[in-house]
């Protein structure tokens, strides 16, 4: 599946929306317009030549079937988000903005922290992707990024989380086969080497896992 409009990304975050149980209460018809939401950030984007770079599992869809989510997921300067006034920024840390633009929530990682800068700067690409051209993480970029969030996500023991992570992780192992090694030499700049080796772990499961799949 490759989502080829606007309106159809806007379908996949209303239904992954609507089909969420915890979302059950009040008034649903409002998910209608998360489309036009949609349409109308990224033709903002658009208009005010926003340096951003789309990763996420909206951006995972461009590479495999299957993914579900409920906002969308930017690689973004400071700079670049006070370009953005329409933004309703919800919280916010050194490295994480999460913000509304009218219904649709936003998850924006800020390149003050080195390694998105690296995503946003080298491992990214346009790709025409919606209805308009638009700056993809490679499937490279995609994986430190998830890898990267992983030990964090045990850490606060979020289960549900991490299983996500682990399965876009594995899925876009057994398709794309990149360079592993690769991408724990750049993953061992960031992070210390107690994580390092809980990624590894992770990693090596899930090459089992690839290889008991392809017997």
């Amino acid at each position: 599946m490759t989502i080829q409009s606007s309106a159809q990304i806007g379908n996949v975050i209303r239904n992954a929306f609507v089909f969420n149980v915890k979302n059950w209460v009040g008034d649903m018809m409002g998910s209608d317009s998360l489309i036009t939401s949609i349409q109308g950030f990224f033709a903002l984007l658009e208009k005010r030549n926003i340096d951003y770079v789309l990763v996420g599992g909206i951006a995972i869809l461009h590479y495999v079937e299957g993914r579900n989510t409920e906002d969308l997921d930017l690689l973004m300067a400071v700079s670049s988000l006070e370009q953005l006034p329409e933004l309703n920024i919800i919280e916010q840390d050194m490295y994480f903005v999460r913000a509304k633009y009218n219904e649709l929530q936003i998850d924006i990682l800020l390149t003050k922290n080195p390694l998105f800068k690296k995503v946003h700067r080298d491992h990214s690409k346009v790709e025409k992707f919606l209805d308009r051209n638009i700056p993809l993480a490679t499937v490279e970029g995609l994986l430190l990024l998830k890898l990267y969030a992983l030990p964090s996500l045990y850490r606060q023991g979020n289960f549900a989380r991490v299983g996500i992570y682990e399965n876009d992780i594995a899925t876009l192992l057994h398709y794309y086969t990149p360079n592993v090694d690769a991408l724990l030499s750049e993953l061992s700049k960031h992070v210390d080497e107690k994580d390092l080796a809980e990624i590894k772990s992770v990693l090596s499961d899930v090459q089992n896992r690839i290889k008991r799949f392809k017997r």
